[in-house]
């Protein structure tokens, strides 16, 4: 996947902007934008990326998405079908995070709001959302421009007091992504988005970007704080669930199409990464 920056400007000269879209199938686009972004899912399924993370995405989900975190919402194949009669719709809101001018979030008074887009660098899912704020951004269209600043405000006031939420991406991926002043990570993650799915090695990345592997091994543990295998067998994991949420194919098949050459090590890694076999994630969110 070639990473895109795209330009979330309002053409209306306004500080926010407000999209409610249907359509057969989310933009399958991975990109990124200096605008922080809050999604709220209607209708659609499919996989959502959000920095190195990779996560099932459901009707009714949340999102808050943190400035320049490189991610994109891919439908299930089905909503690429012709005449399949689904259906995609979200409300998106996009605003840069000085929107109401410097120093506005430095007042007391607006410290949680503060320490949630803080938070929001890294991606955040909100669980169990109250009816009453989804609410708040399902009609936040019909406001008048004044009125969409002071509900943008209501509504991440509560947020900032919500619990339930998973932090997403890691630091590891979003530090080296806005630190880097070459194309190098650029080349890394490219490479291993585009493969993850092959059998491909350390050796074979290092090769891609010109390093030699125990280098490449070294420097992508500094970044990630974690192994390139670990890494890509994360990827491969969460790709692996998506494929069962579908129900597409049986496990061995699945096993194979992540990039496990062998139906032991998936399992074996699938209860280390999930904590759980196969067998169980299947009945437990089938």
């Amino acid at each position: 996947m070639k990473l895109h920056l795209l330009n979330r400007t309002s053409e209306l000269n306004r500080s926010l902007t407000i999209n409610r879209e249907i359509k057969s199938n989310f933009l399958r686009v991975w990109h990124y934008h200096p605008e922080i972004e809050l999604v709220h899912v209607i209708r659609s399924s499919g996989t959502r990326f959000i920095g190195d993370n990779i996560e099932r995405f459901t009707s009714g989900d949340l999102v808050l998405i943190g400035k320049n975190i490189p991610h994109m919402w891919l439908n299930d194949d089905a909503y690429f079908e012709e005449e399949s009669g689904l259906t995609a719709e979200a409300i998106s809101v996009h605003f840069l995070k000085d929107f109401l001018g410097d120093g506005f979030l430095d007042v007391p008074e607006m410290n949680k709001i503060s320490q949630l887009l803080d938070r929001a660098e890294l991606g955040i899912k909100f669980n169990n959302v109250d009816e009453e704020i989804i609410h708040k951004i399902k009609v936040l269209n019909d406001l008048r421009p004044i009125d969409q600043i002071i509900r943008l405000l209501d509504i991440l006031a509560l947020l900032s007091d919500h619990e339930d939420y998973d932090l997403l991406s890691s630091l590891g991926f979003l530090d080296s992504f806005r630190r880097t002043e070459n194309k190098r990570l650029d080349q890394i993650y490219e490479f291993i988005y585009e493969n993850f799915n092959s059998q491909i090695s350390a050796g074979d990345v290092a090769d891609k970007i010109g390093m030699n592997k125990s280098a490449f091994s070294r420097y992508f543990k500094k970044v990630h704080q974690k192994s390139f295998t670990k890494y890509l067998n994360e990827m491969r994991i969460g790709y692996a669930c998506k494929l069962m949420l579908n129900d597409e194919e049986s496990i061995t098949g699945i096993a194979f199409l992540s990039g496990f050459n062998n139906i032991s090590n998936f399992n074996r890694q699938f209860k280390i990464i999930k904590g759980i076999t196969p067998t169980e994630f299947i009945s437990k969110y089938k």
